[in-house]
């Protein structure tokens, strides 16, 4: 999963002038807990999703598409099974940030049915927080 985020946010550094959190992550914390989901496709790792409950929601830490499989729609894929989690534990929210420099994630999940709820600088990064209510789509 570190190669993988590696790849996958490396486009990102020049933008925010350093590593972006999900090449920092300490992943074992994340698959210790049962935290960290892959895909794979053609038996190689194609992505990964860290989602769990935090407060009332679903909340998705981390996504992550390796570029070699980029725009075949997994990152909806992953964005689904995060949605059935929620449903799974009784939940109608999901809930994740962005960092605002991201503007391809933005985008991303803005149509998926997410909209803005907060931005704020945390951890030294610029995050834009989104939410998405399960009972309305």
């Amino acid at each position: 999963m570190r190669r993988l985020a590696e790849r996958a946010y490396l486009i990102y550094v020049p933008r925010i002038g350093r590593k972006p959190a999900p090449m920092i992550a300490d992943f074992a914390s994340h698959v210790a807990r049962g935290e960290a989901y892959v895909l794979k496709a053609g038996g190689s790792l194609a992505g990964y999703i860290v989602t769990f409950t935090k407060d009332d929601a679903q909340f998705i830490e981390n996504v992550a598409i390796d570029p070699a499989f980029q725009g075949q729609r997994l990152g909806g894929r992953l964005a689904r099974f995060a949605e059935n989690e929620a449903r799974r534990a009784g939940l109608t929210k999901l809930r994740l940030y962005t960092n605002a420099r991201m503007i391809e994630n933005r985008d991303f999940y803005l149509g998926l049915g997410y909209r803005v709820i907060g931005r704020i600088r945390e951890a030294g990064f610029d995050r834009i927080y989104f939410e998405k209510d399960l009972e309305t789509s």
